[in-house]
């Protein structure tokens, strides 16, 4: 079980940054081919504000590290941003 569970927390370290990560760069990808201008605005967006978070992130790790905040959350968070975007959710 002990050999299992490292595995399982090696993957889940993974898992969140290649979701928030790939699945992104695919989508902005096709966005830049497609001809509408809406989603490539969309999608630069996503990208700002993924870079000021994670610039936010690195500068306040120091004080984040005393709190109870957990990385799933922050990653739940962090994932939440496109999918509102993309149904919608920017017009809440």
């Amino acid at each position: 079980m002990g050999r299992f569970w490292t595995f399982l927390t090696h993957v889940h370290s993974l898992a969140g940054p290649a979701v928030m990560l790939l699945y992104p760069l695919y989508a902005s990808v096709i966005a830049i081919e497609s001809p509408s201008k809406g989603d490539d605005q969309q999608w630069l967006a996503y990208w700002i504000l993924y870079s000021f978070l994670t610039l936010a992130e690195m500068v306040l790790q120091p004080f984040r590290v005393d709190t109870n905040l957990v990385y799933s959350e922050a990653s739940v968070c962090s994932m939440a941003g496109p999918a509102l975007l993309q149904r919608g959710g920017i017009h809440i």
